[in-house]
């Protein structure tokens, strides 16, 4: 009798289905991990300035701490004391004033654009000759300004957010996230904090002392040079200048831990 049974594909057959399902869910996983990490990625690159500002506070802040009860604190357990509630202090307050911050800009935002809405929608005439004469004087001509405002008025619902965006100069896009602002900012200000604290954990006062002066030092050319980037400032003046604002930090901290002691 001749054998009628279809041939199987390679790659087929019953233990096909649960490779297949396995080469799927793989793939699923990858391409979570890829959008999750593009998205702290991106609230990364959001936060850079809260991120710098958050660590330059707390480094500043903990390093003149530090030294100022290190220069009468009997061993290193006491400036480890200081300094380790110093850093989660400055840290929550820092995450609070961002959040408090953030929400307030935000608030401020959603007000200034609402108003803007009710302008337009009151009297749109008036609106598209202002949103024209804010073209021309961003370097439109005349013509081209009356024709995006003409392209405007046959699109009510786009014609809201030009003109908002225009009038305003700002987006409902360009709204942050408070939450992880204040995220970025505590871990980034905790970090920063606990860095001249640490060497206090591992060495006696004497040699924690170097150690801390060194690594705080390194950290602090690293911010100006993160200060100079996200600022497009120059780097060596920037970097002098974060340097400057720390050693006087310490210097006041030592002057008034001598005093007091």
């Amino acid at each position: 009798m001749t054998d009628t049974t279809t041939p199987r594909e390679p790659g087929t057959g019953d233990g096909a289905e649960p490779a297949v399902a396995l080469v799927a869910a793989r793939d699923d996983r990858a391409k979570c991990l890829r959008t999750l990490g593009g998205r702290i990625r991106r609230s990364f690159l959001d936060s850079a300035g809260a991120i710098v500002f958050g660590m330059e506070d707390g480094t500043v802040s903990i390093f003149g701490l530090v030294f100022g009860v290190a220069a009468a604190a009997p061993d290193s357990r006491a400036v480890l004391l200081a300094g380790a509630t110093g850093a989660i202090s400055a840290a929550v307050s820092m995450m609070a004033g961002t959040f408090l911050d953030v929400e307030t800009a935000n608030d401020q935002a959603a007000t200034r654009l609402a108003e803007e809405r009710a302008h337009v929608l009151t009297d749109p005439q008036q609106a598209d000759q202002e949103i024209r004469r804010r073209l021309v004087s961003d370097g439109f001509t005349d013509a081209e300004a009356a024709t995006v405002a003409g392209m405007m008025g046959r699109h009510p619902d786009s014609r809201l957010k030009i003109a908002a965006a225009v009038g305003l100069r700002v987006r409902e896009e360009a709204r942050q996230n408070p939450y992880v602002q204040s995220a970025w900012m505590f871990v980034t200000d905790l970090f920063a904090a606990a860095v001249p604290v640490i060497p206090f954990v591992i060495f006696g006062l004497a040699t924690a002392r170097i150690v801390s002066l060194t690594v705080t030092f390194l950290l602090l050319v690293v911010l100006g040079i993160g200060r100079a980037t996200v600022g497009r400032r120059r780097i060596l003046p920037t970097v002098a200048q974060t340097v400057g604002i720390a050693m006087a930090a310490a210097v006041a901290g030592v002057l008034v831990g001598k005093l007091i002691s």
